[in-house]
């Protein structure tokens, strides 16, 4: 089983564009709101507690991520994704159209920003040669935003080992190539 520095280093390897690396600060946690949104009108009693699909998935996400490690990176994404859950609730509320334009409009968008990333990148998303990169995503978010804040600079550096640093532009290859 992969360990957090082992996934982020293979999901780095898609990401290494600071353009897409920003889209993704921005399009990841619409995407998992959009989420939250849509699994949250789906609503169930357990022994008098109430419960929605929405946490239930928070919950499988956080025993995933912290199967992965109990570092800093893991406990952080656990509790933005359940933040994001939480703010995902109220948008559940009210009429179908509230709900479905909040849920759909959230991922679609969220989704189109993610692309455009892409496109700067130059490479094709991670999760396309391996689904689990729709899992890894948050927890390069969070992991990002440590970086950017001079936190976990050991993962930063063993990651860019073999992944290499971030660029501020087209990869090289697609540099040469125009």
């Amino acid at each position: 089983m992969p360990n957090t520095q082992e996934l982020l280093t293979r999901y780095a390897h898609y990401h290494r564009d600071r353009r897409n690396i920003t889209t993704h600060l921005i399009g990841v946690p619409m995407i998992v709101l959009a989420v939250g949104v849509l699994l949250a009108r789906a609503r169930f009693e357990l022994v008098g507690f109430p419960l929605s699909a929405a946490w239930l998935a928070w919950a499988a996400s956080t025993a995933w991520y912290l199967r992965r490690g109990q570092g800093l990176v893991e406990w952080l994404v656990s509790a933005a994704v359940g933040a994001l859950v939480g703010l995902a609730h109220p948008l559940a509320e009210g009429s179908t159209a509230h709900w479905l334009g909040w849920g759909v409009g959230l991922f679609s968008l969220g989704w189109v920003i993610q692309f455009v990333g892409h496109y700067f990148e130059g490479r094709k998303p991670a999760f396309v040669d391996d689904l689990v990169g729709l899992l890894v995503g948050p927890l390069f978010v969070v992991a990002e935003l440590l970086f950017a804040l001079g936190m976990c600079l050991t993962l930063r550096h063993d990651i860019e080992v073999e992944a290499g640093p971030t660029r501020s532009g087209p990869a090289p290859s697609a540099a040469k190539a125009s």
